[in-house]
């Protein structure tokens, strides 16, 4: 959840955000690593059709990506 909370930090998150990060960190905590591609699957689009982008800025959506990359490339070293 550390990982993600710059996502939710200078505004106030709304709850579709903070459901949809929650799965992210489920996801993360059952897999230990998540493709991106993934965030266009369900059950991420069962909160919203166009997965993270119908959810959060472009911006946001790209940090989102970038963290997951971060994780993936510390879970392998």
């Amino acid at each position: 959840m550390q990982a993600f909370s710059e996502l939710l930090t200078g505004s106030t998150a709304t709850p579709d955000q903070i459901e949809f990060i929650e799965l992210v960190v489920q996801e993360l905590t059952l897999n230990g690593v998540m493709e991106a591609d993934r965030l266009f699957q369900s059950p991420f689009t069962d909160i919203n059709s166009q997965g993270p982008l119908g959810i959060f800025p472009p911006a946001r959506v790209s940090t989102l990506v970038a963290v997951l990359h971060v994780i993936r490339a510390r879970a392998v070293a």
